[in-house]
């Protein structure tokens, strides 16, 4: 995956618009947004296209997506300054620990990477 298909400002953008209150119409722009952003954030292609079949099941893939990438940015940040609070404490069993648990439970694929990096990081120092 390229980092420049990585940008999930249209999705964040869209869902924005649709909380506002601004009707969500299945076009050609908003149908490849969400086949584009689904499977980055762990939601199966199959799951995507499926979800597509409908306007109001394409309003809530885009809901779940929207859902997906802001939680999942918030655990790991909490993880990530959870982990180097527990360094800074000399506590690297239970940085590792936190990390791990990002790596196993996260379903974000980008978030999981991150964390994966920063566990081996850990492990290296």
């Amino acid at each position: 995956m390229n980092e420049q298909d990585l940008n999930w400002d249209d999705v964040r953008d869209l869902s924005r618009r649709v909380s506002a209150g601004e009707p969500f119409t299945l076009t050609a722009e908003s149908r490849s947004i969400l086949q584009r952003t689904g499977p980055q954030v762990g939601i199966p292609a199959a799951d995507v296209e499926r979800a597509l079949q409908s306007e109001a099941s394409a309003a809530t893939l885009l809901t779940e997506i929207a859902r997906r990438i802001r939680d999942g940015s918030h655990r790991l940040s909490r993880a990530l300054s959870e982990a180097t609070r527990l360094q800074e404490t000399s506590n690297m069993a239970g940085a590792r620990q936190v990390l791990r648990a990002i790596v196993e439970d996260e379903v974000v694929p980008l978030y999981r990477d991150i964390a994966q990096v920063q566990l081996e990081a850990l492990d290296e120092g």
